[in-house]
């Protein structure tokens, strides 16, 4: 069985098991890297002494990688084994998961807060704002709907948040008006790339089949549009995509370096 055929073994059962986007992507990553590094030799030829090989490699290339992704390669290759090639192994011997540095967070006053808002502007700064206003994660924020906001009720649903669940938090009054103004925004990119012949997004849980024009009806655009659009390449499909969360990263890494703050601070504190 060629690698790109177990790859996508992967996916579809990653998929049926309703994994998270990111973790397909982060699995498939760590079993192409795992080939790669064994020579592009099938798992299946592998054992477990090739496993603690390859995680062994992780601790030590570059300074070694964090506990979290050491173990984030060890769950990615446990599952590939257990549940695609059905080989029971367990942890390799003398491998064990890592252990967490535990750190005291990082804790803003409101004022701190106020500053770092105050020093962003335009697009990233509604979304700091929804974080920190609305409790969202950051890729929660980045992956919000139209049909995900509701102004009136001053709610918004966050959709498969973790732990696949859904659930409703507040949208701040504050934000309603800049609200207002961006989904204008969003509405006049929406209908230029319907007369391009474009305007179509992904829908989840496969959507598309059960409604055929639901990804281009306005009610299931993202809030926060990517600038480009691209080529799906399963369907060669022009769609555009949500703003990437590393966008907001950035902005937020920069707002806190123009003040000069102490903590450190991301997105998530």
């Amino acid at each position: 069985m060629p690698p790109a055929r177990l790859l996508d073994q992967l996916r579809d059962l990653l998929r049926m098991r309703r994994y998270s986007p990111r973790t397909m992507a982060a699995y498939s990553s760590w079993v192409k890297r795992y080939v790669h590094f064994h020579g592009l030799r099938h798992p299946r030829e592998l054992d477990a002494v090739a496993l603690r090989d390859f995680l062994s490699h992780l601790s030590r290339a570059r300074g070694g990688v964090s506990a979290s992704t050491q173990n984030q390669a060890l769950a990615a290759l446990m599952f590939l084994y257990r549940e695609v090639l059905g080989i029971p192994m367990g942890p390799p011997q003398g491998i064990h998961p890592a252990k967490r540095s535990h750190h005291v967070p990082s804790v803003l006053t409101p004022g701190e807060v106020n500053r770092v808002l105050s020093a962003m502007d335009g697009v990233p700064r509604l979304m700091a704002s929804l974080l920190y206003g609305s409790g969202l994660r950051l890729t929660e924020c980045c992956s919000l709907r139209v049909k995900d906001l509701d102004l009136e009720r001053g709610e918004i649903t966050v959709r498969c948040g973790k732990g696949g669940r859904d659930r409703r938090t507040m949208l701040p009054s504050a934000l309603a008006p800049a609200l207002r103004v961006h989904l204008a925004k969003v509405q006049r990119l929406h209908e230029r790339d319907l007369m391009a012949g474009h305007g179509s997004v992904v829908l989840p849980d496969a959507l598309d089949r059960k409604f055929p024009h639901a990804s281009r009806e306005f009610a299931w655009q993202w809030i926060f549009p990517a600038a480009r659009r691209y080529i799906e390449p399963e369907t060669r499909i022009v769609r555009r995509h949500h703003l990437d969360p590393s966008m907001l990263q950035r902005a937020v890494t920069a707002a806190v370096r123009s003040l000069a703050l102490s903590q450190r601070v991301s997105c998530h504190t």
